[in-house]
């Protein structure tokens, strides 16, 4: 369905609008404040109504990008947006936490929170735009825009050791995407567009894909994060504040998955299929080391923060196995883990507004005086494990399919990884809720507030609802997937070809 007004941009762009509305608010600390809460969580709303729009009107029998628009802009550099089955997911994943982490924030940010709204708000707009950028121009600029607003996140309204936390994050994020710069130019200089559709049908030399698939390996690794590129991840999440642990873990690891699905294989057919044992190799170390390592932690946001890194481990070799069911196994299970982990910091959010510490030693027998989040932490703790009937479980499934399809001995390798994390989730599990209530200031410990379950209900229902029904996710990525596949063995085709062709 085509609209007469430019329905992807509006939803790219409101938030910037709401941006401007808090920057504009006059009046006491106090009224400002309140006013930039409601104005950020109405603009918020507004941009997921309009976003299911997309998800309503998307055809899933086409793998065209559809609500395309394509403005003359820098040049040979075009203002080109557009969606497809697998960039489509992420964009309305990205409008339903945004909603909900703004309103899990009105309690416990208390000062600078008109910036800080504005913070989220751009931080919105620049991941939107990642995911619907049809440019690779346009592309980076909103990939590297993330970081800013994110380092100020982190730094501003972060823990004690803030500083050091946002300045590894934007180091190590910034050092990778260089490379992936450098690769950029050089595309532009072989094929003479940065028309993403253009590219993707471009038949780069082979000795050339090398060089640019690691050029973006080095962006995207980090990013997702990758062992072992991934010491930024812990230290990033334990020291921001839960909204941002929520955005971190819920939207910006899943860039790099992206990436790989929209520029690594497509464009590097060789390269992809070369390399994919490496990548194999780095995604079992991942799973099976810091999920080792999430076993030893002593605080609630560093291992779930590991837990995360060892589920992107999933991804990849889903992603990497270059099978149907391994690629839509990689895209469920971003946006799975991007629902689970989210609900997760925000289960952790909830104690640390009431205790302001997320140790595990300082929690004990939660469980009688708060019944209900007892409950939410559980269900979460499940599906974060991939217990059958949740949404973690269709993901890492489809991801072991196609491994075992392509690789037995790195199927067998990750799925000791899902015995590792029930190990450490139910671990944690068991020493914040069960045991003696002996620390006196957990005795007066309140349950959840209306507000908090209304954050938190959203995320329990799609868990349990795409855990039995996965359907409408797998629908719309499939053709899209199946594109993908086709092309990609395309390439190789081409390129066997090229090889056993008689020299001139």
């Amino acid at each position: 369905m085509s609209y007469s007004w430019p329905i992807l941009s509006t939803v790219t762009f409101l938030p910037l609008l709401g941006a401007l509305l808090v920057l504009l608010l006059r009046g006491d600390d106090e009224s400002a404040a309140r006013n930039a809460r409601y104005i950020a969580l109405w603009t918020t709303l507004i941009t997921f109504a309009i976003s299911l729009l997309l998800w309503r009107d998307f055809d899933v029998a086409t793998a065209a990008f559809q609500f395309v628009e394509l403005r003359p802009w820098l040049g040979p550099i075009t203002f080109h947006m557009g969606l497809d089955g697998i960039s489509m997911p992420f964009v309305v994943l990205t409008t339903l936490l945004m909603p909900l982490t703004i309103l899990s924030s009105f309690v416990a940010i208390k000062v600078r929170v008109k910036e800080f709204m504005i913070a989220f708000l751009v931080l919105e707009t620049l991941m939107l735009g990642v995911f619907s950028s049809l440019d690779l121009v346009m592309f980076y600029l909103f990939f590297e825009g993330g970081l800013i607003p994110m380092f100020l996140i982190i730094g501003i309204w972060g823990g004690s050791n803030r500083v050091y936390a946002s300045f590894k994050f934007f180091l190590y994020t910034l050092t990778g995407s260089v490379l992936m710069l450098l690769a950029i130019m050089a595309i532009y200089w072989e094929a003479g567009t940065t028309n993403i559709p253009a590219l993707l049908n471009h038949d780069f030399p082979p000795e050339m894909q090398t060089w640019l698939w690691f050029a973006f390996l080095a962006s995207f690794a980090v990013k997702l994060p990758m062992w072992p590129v991934h010491t930024w991840l812990p230290d990033a999440h334990v020291e921001a504040p839960t909204a941002g642990s929520v955005i971190l873990a819920g939207i910006l690891l899943k860039l790099g998955g992206y990436g790989f699905l929209r520029f690594s294989i497509p464009m590097f057919p060789i390269a992809s299929a070369e390399f994919a044992p490496l990548i194999f190799g780095l995604s079992v170390i991942a799973i099976v080391y810091t999920s080792l390592v999430a076993l030893a932690q002593e605080d609630m946001k560093k291992l779930i923060a590991y837990s995360s890194i060892a589920h992107m481990g999933f991804v990849t070799i889903g992603i990497f196995t270059l099978t149907m069911q391994g690629m839509q196994g990689g895209i469920f299970l971003m946006l799975s883990h991007g629902i689970v982990s989210a609900a997760l910091f925000l289960c952790v959010g909830v104690v640390y507004d009431r205790m302001h510490t997320h140790k595990i030693s300082a929690f004990s027998g939660l469980v009688n005086r708060m019944p209900l989040y007892a409950f939410f932490f559980m269900v979460f703790t499940l599906a974060n494990v991939g217990l059958p009937g949740t949404s973690g479980f269709i993901g890492e499934f489809l991801s072991l399919m196609g491994a075992f399809e392509v690789n037995t001995w790195v199927a067998v390798f990750a799925t000791t990884g899902i015995i590792l994390s029930a190990g450490y989730a139910l671990w944690l599990y068991r020493r914040i809720f069960f045991g003696v209530l002996d620390k006196p200031a957990l005795k007066h410990i309140k349950d959840l507030s209306p507000r908090e379950v209304a954050v938190m209900t959203p995320l329990l229902i799609i868990t349990i609802y795409f855990g039995f029904h996965p359907g409408p996710v797998l629908d719309v990525s499939a053709v899209s997937v199946e594109a993908l596949i086709a092309n990609f063995k395309a390439g190789l085709a081409v390129a066997e070809q090229a090889q056993l062709a008689p020299a001139p």
